[in-house]
């Protein structure tokens, strides 16, 4: 009886070994299978799809530049992919196109590209000599020249600088004319009706060193002459003294604001004799 029972007992315990071995291959297997499929996952991820071609470029830009443009100037084209393309090389590209104030770039894996744009902004315009004649070129806050336009499209919302020497797009301002740019942005943030009520401003060089400016009021035959301290102060104080002149007869050519003070002198009538 106890043999009989004995021999039940390993016969059950093989087929326990048989089936729990059978398991444990199952699960090798499947294990393996896993496996096999991560990896392929991961060099499908990493090693094919970032090669393959952006199904989505966004552009973000502005009017003055097509889609198409900005594509051109970045350097992409349809081989272009999340491998193959360098995101400061573009925004350097991007960066260095006259038109453009900064350019920002974002890549998302793996087939997805962005681009967003700062156009530059009008501060100011400056005379410049073309084959086609004399026309109008604006300068940004930071001092460059980016954008010619003729005289009937200018927009009187910024004054016109003369006295610089044939600026050209991409020049930059000289760095003494620098503040004078920056101090007419600030204006034209705050105070815009009092930049409105200049239509040139004249850079004249001193004898030895510096400049001085020379403001033509819109408004007015009477110019102002000032040091480089273009402010909001002296516009109004400009304004209040030409004011005092609007009903006189006799009206000088110039105030002179340079001192602090304005000064002015009046042209002798000729009585004949």
């Amino acid at each position: 009886m106890t043999s009989d029972f004995s021999y039940a007992a390993c016969e059950d315990a093989g087929v326990k070994t048989k089936s729990s071995k059978k398991i444990e291959k199952g699960l090798k297997r499947l294990l393996i299978i896993a496996l096999i499929i991560l990896i392929a996952q991961i060099i499908w991820l990493f090693g094919i799809s970032s090669f393959i071609p952006f199904s989505v470029i966004e552009v973000h830009g502005f009017e003055s530049l097509s889609r198409a443009e900005i594509i051109k100037i970045a350097g992409l084209n349809e081989k272009s992919s999340f491998v193959s393309v360098n995101i400061k090389e573009i925004q350097d590209k991007l960066s260095g196109y006259v038109l453009i104030e900064s350019a920002k770039i974002t890549k998302r894996f793996p087939d997805k590209l962005s681009i967003f744009l700062v156009p530059r902004q009008e501060a100011a315009a400056a005379l410049t000599n073309t084959l086609s004649g004399q026309r109008l070129i604006y300068v940004d806050k930071k001092g460059v020249f980016f954008k010619i336009t003729d005289f009937e499209s200018v927009s009187y919302k910024v004054p016109v600088i003369s006295g610089i020497d044939n600026p050209q797009l991409g020049m930059r301002l000289p760095s003494g004319l620098l503040p004078l740019i920056e101090s007419i942005s600030v204006i034209a943030e705050k105070s815009p009706d009092l930049l409105a009520a200049i239509s040139e401003i004249r850079v004249e060089r001193k004898a030895w060193d510096g400049f001085e400016l020379i403001l033509y009021p819109v408004h007015s035959p009477i110019r102002v002459r000032i040091e480089n301290n273009l402010t909001e102060d002296v516009i109004r104080y400009m304004l209040l003294m030409l004011n005092v002149f609007e009903s006189e007869s006799q009206k000088p050519q110039e105030i002179d604001f340079r001192s602090g003070m304005g000064s002015y002198k009046l042209k002798e009538q000729y009585d004949g004799r």
